[in-house]
């Protein structure tokens, strides 16, 4: 769904007759709605403005920044040298979930081999900050993502939690819930793994935007 997509369906599915109207429910200026409208995009506006729409919508703010809830297209950048262009999207915690920084606006590209990923998937980059998922990972490593919502029990992924907070951990899949876990739980700050029911996934919700597919590491 585009921008526009999601903001049609909210005032059809509330009773919303227009732009103007969402605008004072909203307290965002009509003005300023109008150009996101109207460009079809909420791209380069104030986040304070985004934060306002999505709190009133009661949705993330990536929700409204992205197509189709976090899908990002990799593009060839060189042919000659066979490589993909991936954004990276700001940095994430490997310690405690956070609000995602500027809710992952892209902030750079990495460029990879072709032969290192899989054609017809799609990926995403982010920047760890943060040492809990050492000794594997390090602060401030690029971490390339294959972009899914499914996972395989022990596999290292980028988590959505309350449907804005990101992080960075080992996922276990258990009988009645998911055990998430920092690989580096002997350290002076105290990570520990965190235990979410089936009921806590559903309501929170828990979700998995991505699992490991590479590590750069940025010395």
């Amino acid at each position: 769904m585009t921008f526009n997509d999601k903001i049609d369906q909210f005032m059809k599915d509330n009773n919303i007759k227009d732009l103007k109207a969402l605008a004072i429910k909203a307290d965002i200026p009509y003005t300023t709605l109008r150009d996101f409208y109207a460009k079809k995009s909420a791209d380069n506006s104030r986040l304070s403005t985004i934060r306002k729409l999505s709190k009133f919508m009661n949705c993330s703010l990536d929700y409204l920044a992205f197509e189709n809830n976090l899908e990002f297209d990799t593009e060839s950048f060189d042919s000659e040298d066979n490589k993909i262009k991936i954004p990276v999207l700001g940095r994430i915690p490997a310690g405690v979930p956070f609000e995602a920084i500027e809710d992952q606006y892209t902030v750079d590209y990495e460029f990879i081999p072709k032969d290192l990923i899989k054609s017809g998937n799609k990926y995403f980059a982010l920047i760890l900050d943060g040492d809990s998922m050492e000794p594997e990972y390090h602060d401030k490593d690029t971490v390339i993502f294959r972009q899914t919502n499914d996972y395989e029990s022990g596999q290292d992924c980028c988590i959505r939690i309350n449907g804005h907070d990101a992080t960075f951990k080992r996922i276990k899949k258990q009988e009645n819930g998911v055990m998430i876990i920092p690989l580096n739980e002997n350290n002076s700050t105290g990570f520990t793994s965190t235990f979410y029911t089936n009921e806590d996934i559903e309501k929170m919700p828990i979700e998995i935007l991505g699992v490991v597919k590479r590590v750069i590491r940025n010395k």
